[in-house]
């Protein structure tokens, strides 16, 4: 008997030993140091980039270029100087491992992001960065270990070149303590802004000045709207924008754009803005408070902060232009339509990519493939994240919950229902037109490229049709062939090419419906 059982042992382990895979799948590391000569610790998230070829001076990624580089991520808990750590390429990564590459000529960088900003700026000063390291003949398999050593810090961003001369004296750093946001995160909160005031502008004087409030874009910030304040400053100065005051608000925070919504996630934001920090300006500056003196005026998700200012806003502003919005009608989510039965992020019903970025006719790059360069890069301050922290209910571990599986791009319907009921903006302008209609007709100014890069023309379309069957006295303005990056160009008379002529054009139409019967005009 106890031979039998020896022998009945023996085969079962030669048969689990035939069903092992021949070969255990092979993971390629990159060796990563921080240079001994830097002279603390660091932590962040360790990302790796790979391309073909040599001699660039930097190595980044690009949603233009979705698989021309490859990357590879890591946290980091801490660093001590001369300390190496290995990074598996393999285990989180984007489009694939690195060891699928084919043997060849390529390069590599490491950034460590110590902030975890990446998502959000790219590479931003403090972050720590190896040099680019050529990697000739590399075979994955083959190749001994790559090493990165982080031995430079990434420095402060330069100040702005070409300022007018009276941007310091016209253009003023506003920064407000919030109670409500303070109060939701147990911690002091501030709103922060530019102020440009026009020329001529003399705090004693009674001369009170219609107020547009600005907001910038994904990726923008207090910092990086400072040119465009200072592009407003010359435009006025110069007589070529009617002069008003203008409020260049910063919407980013760690998990991306708050864009001035009230959520669960990101805190109230809208209440912050219209009850504490606009009352707050209003008795600093010679600012005209009233609804037809307050106007909105953004881009992207700028575009659709503004957007959704003024329809839950409508008592307090006037009128909003919003350029290129994000998704104001979810039946098109950059193409997606969110409430068709088993929606999926990914794939349209025939199995198709779902594209996003475009450039006119040609497909960049997919849905799928921003969602996981976003997931490589970090799991918050991305573009889809930023959505969910605005828009999502909040899990039990506390993070928004996901609006659609990042594996599989299988849409959740019950977090759809939530986006729906409290930021489609085209379902709850329908839901409460009763109440908000006699305030919000004639206020909503939308522009959009028929080109435009991410797909947004779909959703203004959409939004444009609700309002038409509300009688809302919307204007959408669709400019041909352009993107979401030339939508702002016009041609002038002479036939040169003005880079913000759009900008103008609006002022001028936010300006006719404050004074209505002045008919200023431009120097030109």
């Amino acid at each position: 008997m106890r031979n039998f059982l020896v022998r009945l042992v023996t085969l079962l382990l030669v048969v689990s030993a035939l069903r092992l895979p021949a070969q255990v799948p092979h993971h390629l590391f990159f060796r990563v140091t921080l240079s001994p000569h830097m002279s603390a610790p660091a932590s962040g998230r360790i990302l790796i980039f790979l391309a073909p070829g040599s001699g660039d001076k930097s190595i980044d990624e690009s949603p233009f270029r979705p698989t021309s580089v490859f990357i590879a991520a890591k946290e980091v808990p801490i660093l001590h100087p001369g300390d190496s750590l290995d990074v598996d390429t393999d285990s989180l990564a984007f489009p694939d491992g690195f060891s699928s590459l084919k043997p060849g000529d390529y390069q590599a960088q490491a950034v460590l992001d110590v902030d975890h900003t990446y998502n959000y700026l790219g590479r931003a000063p403090g972050d720590l960065i190896s040099p680019v390291v050529p990697l000739p003949a590399f075979d994955p398999v083959r190749s001994q270990e790559p090493a990165l050593t982080l031995d430079s810090v990434v420095p402060p961003n330069p100040a702005p070149a070409n300022l007018p001369a009276t941007f310091q004296q016209d253009v003023h750093e506003e920064d407000m303590q919030s109670q409500a946001l303070t109060a939701f995160f147990g911690r002091p909160i501030h709103l922060r802004a530019w102020v440009v005031l026009p020329p001529k502008y003399a705090p004693q004087a009674k001369t009170r000045y219609p107020t547009v409030y600005w907001t910038h874009g994904f990726g923008g910030n207090l910092e990086r709207s400072e040119r465009t304040a200072g592009l407003v400053d010359n435009l006025m100065q110069t007589g070529k924008m009617p002069p008003m005051i203008w409020v260049f608000l910063d919407e980013s925070c760690p998990t991306g754009t708050h864009e001035f919504a009230d959520s669960l996630n990101n805190g109230p934001w809208g209440h912050a803005l219209t009850a504490e920090f606009i009352p707050w300006l209003e008795q600093r500056y010679l600012m005209d408070a009233r609804p037809s003196g307050r106007f909105l005026q953004g881009h992207s998700s700028g575009g659709w902060a503004t957007l959704q200012l003024q329809v839950n806003y409508p008592q307090i502003f006037g009128g909003t232009w919003s350029t290129s919005p994000d998704p104001s009608d979810f039946h098109d989510f950059t193409g997606v339509d969110l409430y068709a039965p088993h929606a999926n992020a990914y794939h349209r019903p025939d199995g198709t990519p779902y594209p996003l970025v475009r450039d006119h006719d040609k497909v960049l790059g997919t849905f799928q493939q921003f969602a996981e360069t976003e997931r490589v890069l970090g799991s918050y301050g991305g573009q889809l994240a930023s959505f969910e922290w605005v828009f999502s209910p909040r899990g039990a571990d506390g993070r928004p919950m996901q609006m659609f599986d990042r594996i599989t791009g299988d849409v959740h319907p019950e977090v759809v229902a939530y986006w729906r009921d409290h930021y489609d903006l085209a379902h709850v302008v329908t839901s409460t037109w009763k109440e908000r209609g006699p305030q919000l007709k004639g206020k909503i100014h939308v522009i959009v490229g028929t080109a435009d890069t991410f797909y947004l023309d779909g959703a203004a379309h959409r939004f444009e049709a609700v309002l038409q069957s509300l009688q809302a006295g919307a204007s959408f303005t669709y400019i041909a062939n352009r993107t979401h990056f030339d939508l702002y160009k016009t041609q002038e008379e002479s036939g040169k090419q003005d880079n913000w002529g759009l900008l103008t054009q609006i002022s001028m139409q936010m300006y006719a419906v404050a004074r209505p019967g002045n008919h200023w005009k431009s120097a030109e």
